[in-house]
């Protein structure tokens, strides 16, 4: 067991009792039993098939503080570049795990959007129901956060609601703990025929090493329709486990687009169940990274019920020494008839040195389907960049023009222009380019 593991068991003893939801038994046995499962499994590594090309030790080696101090002065001005000022929202802010209320603006009116700390202390009956039911026990990450996850974001969006404004879920790491490792939850509830849009994006400020295993479970129920958008822009010294588990009823409609473009290594665990007829699930997905950087995707569609669509769309484009991981399961029961599904990934080195781990699959038990999947790995075109050279467009203009067409329609499904018109400008950055887009 590496000594971060054992650093973690020992914290949880000292820890315990001033969790949130401490008076709730349910959420006390919860904790102990997903920290003894932590405790026989320990930290995956590269000889678990789900790991193989992830090797954790470099951000397991760290020294972390577990047990955080949140009495950093963080300003407004300090976060206003991470969110998206030119669009009224809802915002939720953790400044070191905990809830940031005078930089927050929440509500309690036609919807719940505040903490996972108030229903961890106040909504017994909605935890019993929902806190654990997406995100399935023996996880290593979705455990030791199960066991450990203090705040977050809830979400509850009552029957027949549609949320007047996005919400936007920003979780900050300052350099108060120094190298820290910290865990929060959100737990996601839209009922029938409802609809919400979330933004949520993690942020180191600091030169520390920070380590996040956070965890998101998503229930959307009969008709409703949920649009998640994750981006992912941080430090070098930031790594982040992301376990996202969603789980749909019948007609429900899921979106979400995960776009990373910085960290020093991200894990995103992206799970979808279809538990209902004529659900659909969206997935979308850019990475952009360089040198020194790891983005590994993992996503799971599970259709369970008859007359289901999942679509499924991944794009890489890797600059420098950086190593791109994808591995998409999409799996159809045999009760799943009439499913369809689409799962592509292709992926662009810029690099000699980049490099692509892919592997798409399907697993199928049902015979009246309808699915399709496939990865592509190269690099651009040499005659379509000559074309563009040819008519006096500088060579990375170029490149970053037929890089950006590659990338685009991943970015078509995104119901927020304000968003979609920042991620434009984050791909132009990230390809060291200086191209103007008509929005």
């Amino acid at each position: 067991m590496t000594d971060l593991a054992q650093d973690l068991l020992s914290s949880f003893v000292v820890a315990e009792a001033g969790l949130n939801g401490a008076k709730n038994l349910g959420v006390v046995n919860m904790r102990k039993e997903a920290l003894d499962r932590f405790e026989a499994s320990g930290f995956p590594t590269t000889r678990d098939e789900e790991w193989k090309y992830t090797n954790l030790k470099p951000v397991l080696k760290h020294d972390y503080k577990i047990m955080l101090k949140s009495e950093s002065a963080v300003s407004f001005g300090d976060i206003k570049q991470y969110l998206l000022s030119d669009l009224d929202t809802y915002k939720l802010v953790f400044i070191n795990g905990k809830y940031s209320s005078w930089l927050s603006e929440s509500t309690h009116q036609s919807y719940d959007i505040c903490t996972f700390a108030a229903a961890l202390n106040k909504y017994p009956d909605v935890l019993a129901e929902y806190l654990g039911k997406a995100a399935p026990a023996g996880e290593t990450f979705v455990d030791l956060n199960t066991a450990f996850a203090d705040d977050g974001a809830y979400i509850r969006v009552k029957a027949n609601q549609t949320v007047d404004k996005p919400i936007e879920i920003l979780y900050i790491t300052t350099d108060e703990n120094g190298t820290s490792f910290s865990q929060n939850r959100n737990l996601i509830i839209v009922e029938q025929n409802a609809e919400v849009q979330i933004l949520e994006r993690h942020q180191n400020l600091g030169d520390a090493e920070s380590f996040t295993n956070f965890v998101s479970e998503v229930f959307a129920a009969r008709d409703a329709r949920v649009s998640y958008y994750k981006v992912q822009n941080d430090s070098d010294k930031a790594s982040l486990v992301d376990n996202t588990h969603v789980k749909q009823a019948t007609g429900s409609n899921v979106h979400v687009g995960t776009y990373s473009f910085g960290g020093k290594l991200v894990r995103n665990n992206l799970h979808f169940y279809s538990g209902g007829e004529h659900a659909e699930s969206h997935m979308d997905g850019i990475t952009i990274i360089g040198d020194g950087q790891t983005v590994d995707h993992h996503t799971l569609v599970d259709h369970q019920e008859p007359n289901c669509y999942s679509r499924e769309l991944y794009k890489g484009i890797y600059l420098g020494k950086s190593h791109g991981v994808f591995n998409g399961k999409v799996l159809v029961r045999q009760k799943a008839q009439k499913t369809n599904a689409f799962q592509q990934n292709d992926n662009i080195l810029l690099s000699d040195k980049a490099k692509v781990d892919t592997k798409p699959q399907l697993e199928i038990f049902a015979d009246d389907v309808r699915c399709s999947h496939g990865c592509t790995v190269g690099q651009l075109d040499k005659n379509a960049l000559f074309y563009l050279r040819s008519r006096g467009i500088p060579k990375r203009e170029a490149q970053g023009l037929m890089t950006y067409a590659f990338a685009s329609d991943a970015l078509e499904y995104i119901k927020i222009p304000q968003l979609q018109k920042r991620l434009n400008g984050v791909i132009a950055e990230k390809l060291g380019i200086n191209l103007e887009f008509a929005l």
